[in-house]
């Protein structure tokens, strides 16, 4: 009971509360030295200068409490990026962060929220307590001494002038630093401006893309009926495909598939669904990004050039670039939101229904675009129970410990997706026309590969497993016989170094035979024109950097290096 009474007597002293709110306060920056990859000088600018400003502001104010509830924002920002850390190991609170809120449905979030419950406890019990004892300052009107708080400001101001020189010496002694990028909480603020602008952006496309036209005209023969399939994958790595050599036989029927090429080295400049899949679907990649905002997508140059067109997705509209694209098309269908249940969890074989049905339209020139559910977790739910190969697939809640069960569920979705893709050859070439398929995915996955243990995907600095992705060609006979020259330049760039996000679109404009002033052939897969370029990854502030500068870690470049996959 006296301890009791000892403890209450010292959460009451608003002198103790003080001290106790600035150490709360500046919890996430005494992390993020931990996480982060800076040198000395920015994590002490990233603790010092922060501090002095929380201790300027705290001193302000003879109610403490009242001070701390004012800051409530920033302890907002303090729980998000606890919560990231737990999630990613690293990194601060990053734009696309913000974006993927109002981008991510909510099943998405609700199949990841029981992982999180370590991380929330940890918020919970942090910030709450804390919280309750400012709300108690606030209400019982207590005060600090005068004398208290007459000290801490002159420590205060002089706290500031330390933070300001550590700032100094951080640009003086790193090149790379930049406030709004390394500097913690400002570069969460700047982020959210950002993600603002871009919402802004985003929701003004209609009028800002209206007047774009690809210019597009078809050049094959008139004659042929012609199929073209343009197939975007979810969360599929090529590290998990035996068609690239992983030890298992995740790929039985499309290994035995004539004409199909798969290309070795390819990654993608995004590990975002939001970013990847509108890079996928247009012209834009890294090095033009914001040029988005003007320009349709490839459902738009196909129409153009005279064909029918349809795009079939089985995710939820995310109310941004991927839905613009997909209702550019004649028809279209997200079958997700067909049923008006927040759990319908349709397999993508639903999708080839509304392929068969599309394909009986037979229409001379057909354009069709798939978006599917792949691999995303929870990937148990991917694939039907009759189709788990590798077992045991249970359970599947993301804790190191279930690593091979997870690694068994990701592997049937593998499976299940080398199925899917092998019927919808099989569609295809049933239909005795010139048809071709291109598919890859979005980006790959973190399933606790390394010592880091990281896992799933879009975390602000991407691993080489979340970037590493399949990418497939596959022709028909008669398509074959018809454009021979194009399944001899796919051979011969199959082991190149690509990226998916600048050679999709270009690849499935020369397959389908569309010319338009926005092709570029080398670029495409099936040009003799193409060559290989430096990889570069799109950050979080639409910039495009090399793979050495954003933060990637030896495992992963020791990765690429065992591939054969050259970044430059």
């Amino acid at each position: 009971m006296k301890l009791f009474r000892e403890i209450k007597k010292w959460f009451e002293n608003q002198e103790n509360l003080f001290y106790l709110f600035l150490i709360i306060l500046i919890v996430p920056n005494i992390v993020l030295c931990f996480t982060e990859p800076m040198p000395p000088v920015a994590k002490t600018c990233n603790v010092l200068l922060p501090f002095s400003v929380y201790y300027i502001v705290m001193s302000r104010s003879r109610n403490c409490g009242k001070t701390f509830w004012i800051l409530f924002p920033f302890l907002f920002f303090g729980a998000f990026q606890i919560v990231l850390l737990y999630l990613f190991g690293q990194s601060i609170i990053a734009v696309d962060m913000f974006l993927n809120l109002v981008t991510t449905n909510s099943s998405e979030a609700l199949e990841l929220l029981d992982n999180l419950i370590p991380a929330i406890v940890i918020v919970v019990l942090l910030y709450i307590p804390a919280l309750i004892l400012a709300a108690v300052s606030v209400i019982r009107k207590r005060k600090l001494p005068e004398p208290f708080i007459h000290r801490e400001r002159r420590r205060a101001r002089i706290a500031i002038i330390i933070g300001v020189l550590s700032l100094g010496t951080a640009y003086l002694f790193d090149s790379r630093y930049e406030l709004k990028s390394d500097l913690y909480p400002a570069n969460v603020c700047y982020n959210i401006a950002l993600a603002f602008q871009r919402t802004a952006q985003t929701q003004n496309y209609a009028e800002t893309s209206k007047d774009f036209t690809y210019q597009a005209k078809a050049v094959h023969s008139g004659e042929d009926r012609e199929v073209y399939v343009m197939v975007i994958g979810e969360t599929s790595r090529a590290a998990n495909w035996s068609l690239y050599g992983y030890n298992r036989e995740t790929n039985p029927k499309l290994s035995k598939i004539e004409g199909l090429t798969a290309f070795c080295h390819v990654l993608t400049e995004s590990n975002t669904t939001h970013k990847s899949v509108p890079m996928l679907m247009s012209p834009i990649s890294a090095h033009d990004f914001n040029s988005i905002y003007q320009q349709k997508g490839v459902i738009t140059a196909f129409k153009e050039a005279g064909y029918r067109t349809a795009f079939f997705s089985n995710q939820r509209y995310n109310h941004s670039f991927i839905d613009f694209f997909g209702k550019e098309a004649d028809t279209y269908d997200f079958i997700k939101e067909d049923a008006g249940d927040a759990n319908y969890n349709p397999s993508d074989d639903e999708l080839l229904k509304l392929v068969a049905a599309e394909l009986a339209q037979n229409a001379s020139k057909q354009f069709i675009v798939l978006h599917t559910y792949g691999s995303h977790f929870n990937y148990r739910e991917r694939y039907p129970s009759d189709n788990a190969y590798f077992l045991p697939d249970f359970p599947v809640d993301a804790k190191v410990k279930y690593k091979d069960n997870l690694v068994n569920a990701y592997d049937n979705s593998i499976r299940y997706t080398d199925d899917f893709l092998a019927r919808l050859i099989e569609m295809l070439q049933e239909q005795n026309v010139d048809a071709a398929m291109l598919y890859t995915s979005d980006h790959g996955e973190d399933i606790f590969d390394d010592n880091r243990r990281l896992f799933l995907h879009a975390s602000p600095v991407p691993s080489y497993y979340q970037i590493h992705v399949p990418f497939l060609v596959w022709m028909s006979d008669g398509y074959r016989r018809n454009y021979p020259v194009l399944l001899r330049n796919a051979e011969a760039n199959k082991q190149k170094n690509i990226s998916s996000s600048a050679s999709f679109f270009q690849t499935m404009l020369e397959l389908g035979g569309v010319e338009t002033p926005y092709r570029n052939d080398s670029l495409s897969v099936t040009s003799a024109l193409y060559s290989e370029k430096p990889g570069v990854y799109l950050n979080d502030h639409n910039e495009a950097r090399s793979l050495d500068d954003i933060g990637m870690r030896k495992e992963d470049f020791e990765m690429l290096q065992k591939k054969g996959i050259i970044y430059w």
